[in-house]
């Protein structure tokens, strides 16, 4: 089942233009960790609703959004994608087409990066223990520190506010047979005292499979039923002790840790498997974080931030055999380990030089460390191996100025610049024939600017005009990696550039009905990109020598429509274009040109509440056979969620995704999960 773009497009604005109570905010805003919220440029109105650039708490509940990939389908503009380098198994979320690489993730305003290659798989991040999640869109302030490009995404912490709080959360998932497939849970403890707070939690959930819909058509390497190798285990601790000597400071020190494994389906029209090596998995995918947050009021008008962080990155990645997963004996089989580090900090002075005015400066500076080293055919009784550690180190530092006045009671104009700079300090690779060898090394810096006006005409009411042209950086892995020897290093690859136009516009009719509406211009100057190096089709180099543009419409609002009925929804229109002079044929992959949610909140009594919601998604270009292009990803998915508040404390709710059991793939080769059903209960002390 499908919906045509012009009757959701209809539909979505009907809802938008109807008029709702704002869904109910189960915690609130208030257990918010403000320290760890990335910079909101112009006057926010009242709470954000779905579609806002924000998802609140009580969302990540109501939609049902365990995985950070599943919380974005909330926001326009944004879509999350299988990767189409299926042995990998990783989702990527796209801002308005813009990926992992241009979009940074923080966790409370602290970058999460992968010194390698940065290739972050959004699935791995947990959800249960977040008070909302930030998502910048063309416009991110230069202050927040570099790489910015084409957005970035927050993921904001809880904390404490009553003098002992708990929370317990758990779930569990059944297939569309009706069989277990996962299980979750959640659990937070934490106290409030005048000086000081404390909070802990722990989030677990364990996949053990999930299954494909019931028209899925077997083929010889994928039967009906459960996906195979689609099993995963993800879990979270998150520590937070804050002092707070007065009402204006702030000084937190906190501590979270991410530990993940998971396989890897098989492209199931791949018999046998294309690459052959292509029976992989991660048993370990772990992040850890300890940071030091901290705001100081100087005077009435002045502030002092920091911000000190140490991460660190844990990854093994298995090659195995064949399809039994056993043995690791094949020439080109392994067990790659990754052992990375980053540190640095940051420093943020603000200050009011005149009445309706402020500036704000900042320095950043991080250093990230990789060493990786790989077991060569492991269970080989006589030719395993052991490769030397290669190691990389590159710094990067940025400083940062923005200014905001008001030009009359209605008009707000900020502006901002910064200058950014990466250096490589090492890079390493090694061969039998050479043993451990050195790149040469180098670095590349690039300005930023950016400019916004805000007009509020009226309460309620906002207009709001930028741009923005932000840079970021290339990875060692698109300088340096060899791509198992199919690949020639580009050492000199330079930063790449996006220039980014934005018109929006929203409107609050009342407490209860919102309309938003945003039009967008991107226009992208050397891109990187992977282009086949003459006269070897088999060799590819990444070179800075693509260009692009990506533009579009979002429309989103909510509305009630009746005393104890609320509509709404979002709709997003997206056209972009990548023009690469050694690739006519190319092709953007991940996005679709149209998308939609639409849904509805239904209370016909006072502790029952129905959530049916509607996801539409276009075609997108997709990677195929024969390194060509082809069309994929289209569909409809109907949800539901249905929940009993018991007292105010404890809540019960049952629901279903993918309802109409549709066949679809993101990727080509990879489809995706079939009818599901869930149940989850939430009590507080």
């Amino acid at each position: 089942m499908t919906m045509p773009f012009h009757r959701g497009l209809a539909a979505a604005v009907a809802c938008a233009l109807a008029a709702p109570p704002c869904l109910a905010q189960a915690a609130g805003a208030d257990d918010a960790f403000t320290l760890g919220r990335l910079t909101v440029t112009g006057e926010r109105l009242v709470s954000p609703v779905v579609g806002d650039d924000v998802i609140e708490r009580e969302e990540l509940w109501r939609f049902d959004t365990p995985t950070l990939v599943d919380a974005v389908k909330l926001v326009p503009g944004v879509t999350a994608t299988q990767d189409t380098n299926g042995r990998r198994n990783e989702h990527d979320i796209l801002i308005r087409g813009f990926g992992r690489w241009q979009v940074p993730l923080s966790i409370d305003g602290v970058r999460i990066y992968l010194p390698a290659d940065n290739r972050l798989d959004f699935r791995r991040f947990l959800t249960a223990d977040l008070a909302e999640i930030q998502v910048r869109k063309g416009y991110v302030s230069v202050v927040d520190g570099p790489g910015a490009m084409g957005g970035a995404i927050n993921l904001v912490t809880r904390k404490p506010t009553r003098a002992f709080e708990s929370q317990f959360q758990a779930g569990v998932d059944l297939g569309r047979d009706g069989r277990h497939d996962a299980w979750n849970g959640y659990a937070s403890v934490g106290t409030r005292r005048e000086r000081f707070y404390a909070h802990a939690s722990v989030g677990y959930q364990d996949r053990k499979r999930w299954r494909l819909p019931g028209a899925y058509t077997p083929t010889s390497i994928q039967a009906a039923g459960a996906r195979d190798r689609s099993a995963s285990r993800d879990s979270r601790i998150n520590l937070k002790l804050g002092f707070v000597p007065n009402a204006t400071d702030e000084y937190t020190l906190s501590y979270t840790r991410q530990d993940g494994s998971k396989g890897a389906p098989l492209n199931v029209h791949n018999d046998p498997p294309n690459p052959r090596n292509s029976y992989w998995d991660w048993p370990t995918w772990d992040i850890g974080n300890l940071y030091f947050l901290s705001h100081t009021q100087l005077g009435e008008t002045s502030f002092l931030k920091t911000r000190l962080f140490h991460n660190t990155f844990d990854n093994v990645l298995d090659a195995y055999d064949d399809d039994t997963y056993t043995t690791q004996s094949n020439n080109g089989r392994f067990r790659s380990v990754y052992d990375d580090e980053g540190y640095g900090g940051s420093v943020e002075f603000g200050f009011s030089p005149a009445s309706g005015a402020r500036t704000r400066l900042a320095a950043h500076w991080r250093s990230d460390r990789h060493a990786e080293y790989s077991l060569n055919r492991p269970t080989h009784p006589t030719l395993s191996s052991r490769e030397p550690t290669q190691r990389s180190r590159e710094d990067t530092w940025s400083l940062a100025a923005e200014h905001a006045w008001r030009a009359g009671e209605a008009v707000e104009l900020v502006a901002g610049a910064s200058y950014d700079r990466n250096e490589i300090k090492l890079a390493q690779d090694y061969d039998a024939a050479r043993g451990v060898y050195a790149y040469p090394t180098g670095g590349s810096d690039a300005w930023n600017g950016q400019a916004a006006a805000y007009w509020t005409p009226e309460d309620g009411s906002r207009f709001g005009l930028s741009l923005s042209s932000r840079t970021r950086f290339p990875t060692s892995f698109e300088r340096f990696s060899t791509r198992f020897g199919t690949a020639l290093p580009n050492p000199d690859l330079s930063s790449e550039r996006a220039t980014q136009l934005e018109l929006s516009w929203r409107r609050e009719f009342s407490t209860d009905a919102r309309l938003e509406a945003a039009v967008f211009h991107a226009d992208i100057a050397d891109m990187i990109q992977t282009v086949i190096v003459d006269p070897d089709p088999q060799t590819t180099q990444t070179r800075n020598v693509g260009a692009g543009k990506s533009y579009g419409v979002e429309l989103g609002g909510q509305a009630p429509v009746a005393e104890t009925l609320v509509v709404g929804g979002h709709v997003t229109w997206l056209r972009r274009v990548i023009r690469d002079p050694l690739q006519p044929g190319y092709r953007p992959i991940g996005t679709p040109s149209h998308q939609a949610l639409l849904y509805a909140s239904w209370t016909p009594w006072a502790a029952w509440t129905f959530t049916p919601s509607l996801e539409y998604a276009g075609d997108r270009w997709s990677d195929g056979p024969g390194g060509g292009y082809l069309r994929t990803g289209r569909y409809t998915l109907a949800g539901l969620q249905i929940e009993w508040q018991a007292r105010p404390d404890l809540r019960f709710a049952v629901g279903g995704r993918n309802l109409l059991d549709e066949t679809y793939a993101l990727a080509w080769g990879f489809p995706e999960e079939g009818r599901a059903f869930y149940a989850k209960m939430q009590v507080g002390f």
